[in-house]
């Protein structure tokens, strides 16, 4: 049906093969840049994507491990509030649902509650979140 109305003006069957062999190339050109613009062609595999061993280097496992003691220490040096909303971030909760657990007025009130924390935490870890010698 759609030969007769759009292709009227083709007379014999011989001329519908370039006129199918074109409609196949436009429709693999597509394709190609429907890919190219998705970025299949870019993309890794997962599964050729190198994992870091995080248990490789026993000096990145001293420092990582000296950092969580630091922030420990410096987490029980804040205040009730800043524990309790860092406790509650950790937990995956977003600031709305930290906004009626802690009883806020204004969501706003609960993102400069935690700029403040986060500030008060970096000048506890003494102005960096690295270790001292970096």
């Amino acid at each position: 049906m759609l030969l007769h109305e759009k292709y009227a003006h083709l007379e014999r069957a011989e001329d519908l093969l370039p006129l199918s062999l074109q409609i196949v190339r436009f429709k693999i050109m597509s394709l190609r840049r429907k890919a190219v613009r998705r970025g299949e062609y870019t993309q890794v595999s997962i599964t050729d994507i190198p994992l870091p061993d995080l248990d490789a280097n026993p000096a990145d496992s001293l420092e990582r491990k000296e950092m969580l003691e630091r922030l420990e220490r410096c987490i029980a040096q804040l205040g009730d509030r800043c524990r309790q909303l860092i406790r509650l971030k950790l937990r995956g909760k977003t600031f709305p649902e930290i906004q009626s657990i802690m009883g806020a007025g204004a969501l706003n009130t609960v993102y400069t509650w935690d700029h403040r924390c986060r500030k008060n935490l970096l000048d506890l870890m003494g102005g960096h979140w690295e270790g001292k010698d970096k």
